[in-house]
């Protein structure tokens, strides 16, 4: 009997603890699914930012590609903006001013060949932007300002002789700058400045212009020359006057006053001659009738 007690306690307890670990699992897996599902719901709720609203930085626009009706006519600026995700998808534009250097090599009206570079300064219109996305793309400058200014310059430049373009380089700069700005408008672009920044020649002609400046420098020379040689001309004709005018005043005073002016002239000649030779350290001067004592020994002798 006390063994046969024992073995129905000892199946007791066996039957009581898968009891309760049959109890315990459901509570289990009730917790794990509430915190599966909290997790999901916070991922949902962190996933709502970036998928239904965007931001728009200083300086840009957004044009929304609205995947049902096409392309909005409204633009976005600046700040957060709400979307539909996967349905409306917002494209960004830079409005800031952009430059752009083009370059080209055309022919002008007698023929010589010249290399211009024409710098922009560019922006889109905003109220064109869902055009130019429509019909241009993110890329419109890259499609549109070379072949533009291409077409401006060769046909400016066209119109006008080389040497018009260095001495009309102003009204050249601002035809130029006018068909530019008037092209770019037909696609919504703004072009805030055109300049005209290098002019270059071909080899032939800049030879040519050097050859040219080279040939004036000579005749200006040239002309300068004649002009010193005829105002010498005009300058010993004067002198000669005046020389023969002097002569004559001479003349007549010796034959009115007979010889006392060549005295006179003659007193200012020595006067002249003494004066330079006072100046000079190699001359002296000894006084006429005085005894002087240069030779004391000579005059001793004669003495005795």
């Amino acid at each position: 009997q006390d063994h046969f007690a024992k073995l129905s306690q000892s199946f007791s307890l066996q039957v009581k603890v898968p009891t309760n670990r049959a109890m315990a699992q459901p509570a289990m897996d009730k917790l794990l699914t509430g915190i599966s599902r909290v997790g999901l719901g916070l991922g949902a709720v962190a996933m709502v930012p970036s998928l239904c609203m965007f931001d728009v930085d200083g300086g840009q626009r957004a044009v929304i590609l609205n995947m049902l009706t096409g392309v909005e006519d409204k633009v976005r600026g600046e700040g957060t903006h709400f979307k539909i995700p996967w349905v409306m998808q917002p494209k960004m534009y830079n409005i800031r001013l952009r430059p752009k250097l083009i370059q080209t090599t055309t022919g002008t009206k007698d023929l010589q060949m010249v290399t211009i570079h024409v710098r922009m300064l560019f922006k889109p219109a905003v109220d064109g932007l869902p055009t130019i996305h429509t019909t241009l793309g993110e890329d419109y400058d890259e499609r549109v300002i070379p072949s533009i200014a291409n077409e401006v310059m060769k046909a400016t430049i066209a119109q006008y002789n080389a040497e018009q373009l260095l001495t009309q380089r102003e009204q050249v700069s601002q035809a130029i700058r006018e068909a530019i700005v008037a092209r770019a408008s037909q696609f919504n672009i703004l072009m805030d400045d055109v300049a005209l920044t290098h002019l270059t020649y071909g080899k032939e002609f800049a030879r040519a212009i050097e050859e040219k400046q080279v040939a004036e420098q000579d005749a200006e020379r040239q002309k300068f020359i004649v002009l010193r040689s005829e105002q010498e001309r005009q300058a010993t004709v004067i002198r000669s006057e005046g020389e023969a005018e002097a002569a004559k005043m001479i003349s007549e005073a010796l034959k009115e006053h007979g010889s006392g002016l060549i005295e006179v002239r003659r007193i200012d000649a020595a006067k002249d001659i003494a004066e330079n030779l006072s100046k000079s350290p190699n001359v002296m001067y000894l006084p006429h009738g005085q005894q002087m004592l240069l030779n004391v020994a000579g005059g001793a002798a004669r003495a005795q």
